[in-house]
């Protein structure tokens, strides 16, 4: 299938279509991640140390706990995936996304500065406070890369770290002076076990953004191909990219509002796909959002029965996944150097 956009040259009026591939979705291979997905949810949903059939409450227990704990793991999956592709396109590197470069970190300082200023805030201020402070934090990261020319794709990632890491500095410092650590060593942990009935609907406002970003791909696929390439082709560079980190910034605000630090998810996903389909965001975000569930989900999962009835935070799980599948990419870059 192919797509076609009118453009225009400058100074001529002369119209020019513009044809992307589309690969077809359906395929076998689609077909058969669905199905994965679909077994790692009903697992999901049956994974915990309260036992649902053998109680009289069971069945009550089941749509207050593990219904939203499953729905949020693949509305949350689905969301960093996202975020991941879309920040990667945008930045023309395959290394960066919210955990690389700082977002995180600035959507935690964004949390904790909500603490300092209203002593018990609904949800509702904490969400806005990521919000902001990541859209702050990543807009600053991106004139940062416009206005420094770096010789290497390497050197992209490790900027953002060494940024997340002042700010996550400058967090522990303004926690320690105000008595507030044991929050910022809450939002680190990110795990599941608190969400329940009434403390995860936030996240469907997830459900409207990867809609948009849907809607969206095109141009954002034309951003990702340069700044001079999309002007030409009639895209406002400047529009597209400042919508593109209001976007992360949503998400990533809602997800650490909600469920904490989720790092590496949307470095480990993207890539997966792109490698096996390009870089079209239309055709691969529905790949996306359907593998970050699933990986996101069979961490959960082992987060749950590992040390049992116990659980491990799932970010541990996640973290430990995404810095090897990191370091392998890093030392692939390297090698294809």
């Amino acid at each position: 299938m192919f797509l076609n956009f009118k453009t225009k040259e400058r100074g001529a009026g002369v119209s020019q279509p513009l044809r992307l591939h589309r690969s077809k979705l359906w395929t076998k291979s689609f077909v058969f991640l669905c199905v994965c997905v679909i077994i790692l949810g009903l697992i999901s949903l049956f994974t915990g140390a309260y036992d649902i059939v053998g109680q009289d409450d069971g069945l009550q227990m089941f749509f207050i706990t593990r219904v939203p704990r499953t729905l949020s793991l693949m509305l949350t999956g689905a969301a960093m995936s996202m975020t991941g592709l879309v920040m990667q396109l945008i930045t023309q590197n395959r290394l960066v996304e919210p955990t690389s470069t700082g977002t995180i970190e600035w959507a935690g300082l964004g949390l904790l500065m909500v603490y300092v200023v209203f002593p018990a805030p609904s949800l509702v201020l904490r969400m806005g406070g990521a919000i902001l402070f990541s859209f702050v934090g990543t807009m600053i990261f991106f004139l940062f890369l416009r206005r420094v020319r770096l010789r290497s794709s390497l050197i992209v990632p490790i900027v953002g770290m060494m940024l997340g890491a002042v700010i996550s500095a400058f967090s522990t410092f303004i926690g320690l002076a105000f008595q507030m650590t044991q929050s910022i060593e809450g939002w680190f942990v990110g795990s599941f076990a608190n969400v329940q009935m009434g403390r995860y609907e936030t996240l469907w406002i997830i459900l409207a953004v990867v809609i948009f970003v849907y809607v969206y791909a095109d141009r954002l696929t034309l951003v990702g191909l340069g700044e001079d390439i999309a002007t030409n082709l009639g895209v406002n560079y400047n529009t597209v990219i400042l919508l593109g980190v209001a976007t992360i910034s949503l998400v990533v605000g809602v997800v650490s509002a909600v469920i904490g630090n989720l790092p590496f998810l949307g470095l480990i996903v993207p890539n997966i796909v792109s490698l096996a389909r390009g870089d079209d965001l239309r055709s691969n975000l529905p790949w996306v959002c359907l593998l970050g569930m699933g990986i996101i989900t069979a961490c959960d999962i082992i987060s749950r029965t590992l040390i049992m009835p116990f659980e491990v935070p799932v970010s541990l799980i996640l973290g430990t996944f995404g810095s090897f599948v990191f370091i392998v990419l890093i030392l692939k870059q390297r090698r294809n150097r």
